[in-house]
């Protein structure tokens, strides 16, 4: 039963099986020569992030999809974005938007953690950008495993952001 647990929890946050196997959907105006203006500045993805009329509205039509009744499993899910918002990722492209479980090995908390960590080291010079967005776009989960206990500190400063996804 609980090989079965983790294997519906990947099956809810896998790319491949969301058709997103192309390539990671992203925001156009964030890349590496933006960092200091877009994904680097506090706020920022409070700016960028949908209306929740929008967001509730996909995750409700994901959650059907998926045979789950929204009035009363939403709260075990964030609607996350695959590619987070701290990252560069799209906004509102449902390309970009996936349920992700609260709980359990896959959980949202768990990657939120590390979509802070991959900005720090992104905005701090220490992880490029584009490698940053493949690895948790990939297998996050992987990139967990390398980056989720990396050390990262850098000034606050209008470039150095406190805020993800």
């Amino acid at each position: 039963m609980r090989l079965a647990g983790v294997l519906l929890c990947w099956l809810l946050v896998s790319p491949w099986v969301l058709g997103q196997a192309g390539r990671p959907v992203l925001n156009p105006d964030v890349s590496p020569a933006t960092l200091s203006s877009t994904i680097c500045v506090p706020g920022y993805t409070r700016a960028v992030r949908p209306g929740t009329a929008y967001t509730n509205a996909v995750k409700k039509r994901l959650m059907a999809a998926q045979g789950l009744d929204f009035d009363v499993e939403r709260g075990r899910f964030e609607l996350d974005h695959v590619v987070p918002l701290a990252l560069g990722g799209h906004p509102s492209d449902p390309a970009n938007l996936a349920l992700q479980p609260w709980d359990g090995p896959l959980s949202a908390r768990r990657k939120d953690r590390l979509e802070v960590k991959l900005q720090c080291l992104v905005c701090s010079g220490a992880l490029a950008l584009d490698q940053a967005r493949e690895e948790i776009w990939a297998d996050w989960d992987a990139a967990f495993g390398r980056y989720g206990e990396m050390a990262c500190r850098r000034a606050r400063s209008p470039a150095a952001p406190l805020d993800a996804e």
